[in-house]
């Protein structure tokens, strides 16, 4: 079952250099395998509610592959500046696949 990790970024960036630390640390080496950028800060819309500076989506094949590269040390040392750049949620969401008709 798809997994999606979801993370919004609730205010502007208040630390520069952090973010681009944390985007030098991510672009290292080759993107992970199993990760597939849906959403990627991409122009967004209220429907109802208030709406997040921004919005990344990732699509993983499970919750454990997702998981797997969250808790990665590679991404664990680059969300550490992505966090101190601005606040975040964090989102780790089982997908669904609907049954075959």
């Amino acid at each position: 079952m798809p997994a999606y990790v979801i993370i919004l970024r609730e205010e502007p960036i208040r630390d520069p250099a952090a973010m681009a630390e944390y985007h030098r640390l991510i672009s290292a080496g080759p993107p992970p395998e199993k990760l597939k950028p849906l959403v990627l800060y991409g122009a967004a819309q209220s429907l109802h509610g208030e709406l997040p500076d921004g919005v990344v989506v990732m699509e993983f094949p499970t919750m454990e592959d997702a998981r797997e590269w969250y808790d990665s040390p590679r991404y664990r040392e680059a969300r550490v500046h992505r966090q101190k750049a601005a606040r975040h949620r964090e989102i780790l969401v089982e997908g669904f696949v609907p049954p075959a008709m």
